[in-house]
This record gives C-alpha cells, sequence and structure tokens, in this order.
C-alpha cells in the first residue's frame, strides 16, 4: 500500500503510465484489428459475445504474464543458435505467431475474392464448431501479442503497480472500441482487404522480429496510417459519386 500511495505522488510514475498506456495501445490495435476480422465471420448474434470474451481473456492471459514476469524477462535469453542468431523463447513465439497470421491473412484474402470456397475454410466449415474456434484463434494470438506487449512493459518501468494499471487501461479501451471498429469493417468491404493486408504485414514484421531484424514499429504505423488515409479519401470519393448519381435520377 506504501508504494502504491508513493507512485500516486510521485510525477515521473504517471509519466511512465501514460506512455506505457500509449505504447499497450498502439500494440493492442494489431490484436483489435484481428479479432475484428476474425469476429465479423460468425453470425451476428455471437459476435458481441466473441469480442468480449477474446478480449476478456486477453486481458487475464497478461494479467497472468504481470505475475511472473521473472520468467518471462527470461523468454529473452537465448536456448539455441542457428544462422548466426540465437533464438529464444520470444523469438519462438513471434515467428509461430507471425507464420500463423501471414497464414490467416492470405487465406482469408484467397476467401474474399472467390467467396464460393467458403465451405472449405476450417472456421466457417461448421456453425457448431465456429464459436469455439473464433475464440481459440483470439487466445493463439493473444498469447504472442501478451508475451510482446508484457516485455515491452518490463523495458519501460520496473514498478508492477504500473505495469497493471497500463494493461487494464489500454485493455478497456480495445474493449470499448472493438465493436465500433468492427462494425465499420463490415460496413466498408474494402476495409476488409486493406485489414488483411496490415495483418500480412504484421505478421511479416513479427517474423523478421524474431529472426533478429528489427523493424521500427513507427514504419509499419506510418504505413498503417498512410493506407487508412488513402482509402479514407477513396471512401468520400465514392460517397460524392454515389450522392451525384442519386441526384441526376432524382431530376
Amino acid at each position: 500500500m506504501q508504494e502504491i500511495t508513493a507512485l500516486l505522488q510521485d510525477p515521473a510514475a504517471w509519466i511512465a503510465l501514460i506512455t506505457l498506456v500509449v505504447m499497450e495501445v498502439v500494440l493492442g490495435i494489431d490484436n483489435l484489428v484481428f479479432i475484428s476480422i476474425l469476429t465479423n465471420k460468425l453470425p451476428p448474434e455471437q459476435r458481441e459475445s466473441a469480442r468480449r470474451i477474446g478480449i476478456g481473456l486477453a486481458l487475464i492471459m497478461r494479467l497472468a504474464l504481470l505475475g511472473t514476469v521473472a520468467w518471462i524477462v527470461k523468454l529473452t535469453a537465448p536456448v539455441f543458435e542457428a544462422f548466426g542468431h540465437g533464438f529464444s523463447w520470444k523469438d519462438i513465439i513471434l515467428i509461430a505467431g507471425g507464420l500463423f497470421l501471414v497464414w490467416k491473412a492470405t487465406k482469408e484474402i484467397h476467401h474474399n475474392v472467390d467467396p464460393q470456397e467458403e465451405g472449405e475454410d476450417f472456421i466457417a466449415s461448421s456453425r457448431n464448431g465456429t464459436f469455439a474456434a473464433a475464440i481459440g484463434q483470439i487466445l493463439l494470438l493473444d498469447l504472442v501479442f501478451s508475451v510482446d506487449s508484457i516485455i515491452t512493459a518490463v523495458g519501460m518501468t520496473e514498478h508492477l503497480p504500473i505495469m497493471v494499471a497500463a494493461v487494464i487501461i489500454a485493455v478497456t479501451v480495445m474493449l470499448v472500441a472493438a465493436t465500433p471498429l468492427a462494425n465499420f469493417i463490415e460496413k466498408n468491404p474494402t476495409i476488409v482487404m486493406l485489414a488483411l493486408g496490415f495483418l500480412l504485414m504484421i505478421g511479416t514484421t513479427l517474423i523478421a522480429d524474431g529472426m533478429g531484424f528489427h523493424v521500427p514499429k513507427g514504419y509499419v504505423y506510418a504505413a498503417m496510417a498512410f493506407s487508412g488515409l488513402v482509402e479514407g479519401l477513396n471512401m468520400l470519393a465514392r460517397r460524392k459519386r454515389q450522392a451525384e448519381r442519386a441526384a441526376k435520377k432524382l431530376h
């Protein structure tokens, strides 16, 4: 209790909290895009529950990992060496998660281009298993992003209460933003392809990080922001053309 009181009175602690919350929210964008695309494939009555369960499990997982910070830090220690690079458990998790994202995004892009093969998608193949399969995949990616998130938090502050507060705030923001983002993606089909392109890029970045080639996050998010801006302009142009066509029909 005394430690928490001291942190509340320390301006440096508040700066660390705000910085860490921003970092956690930014890192959570990748997870949120994946959850939005995945849950939009579910029946409408199941989507909200899937998002809440998926993000709730992400919170539980991150808080549980925070309780094992000493163990998490050891994940960065090399366990074997190949191609002149020492691979740690963190690297292995990032590579596996990146490969999964690349595979999933590629499969979803193929499905959007050729929807005739929807029956072959293991997520949509059985309505009885859809919800469980979606939660399972969300949980898998939660693990990858949670490990990366916790290691980032450990590198920014040594105070566990600050880490816990930042994680709770960031996941709460994700929970609030999940449904509006998912609805926006569903109402704008072109955004789906853009988001899948983001997932491909994020997956490739995770693989590169795991292989020892660090890609600054700023470059990745700058590219995503620029692509989003271009698509936003395209959406405005399409709406203007639709309005003009509607006006011509009235006359």
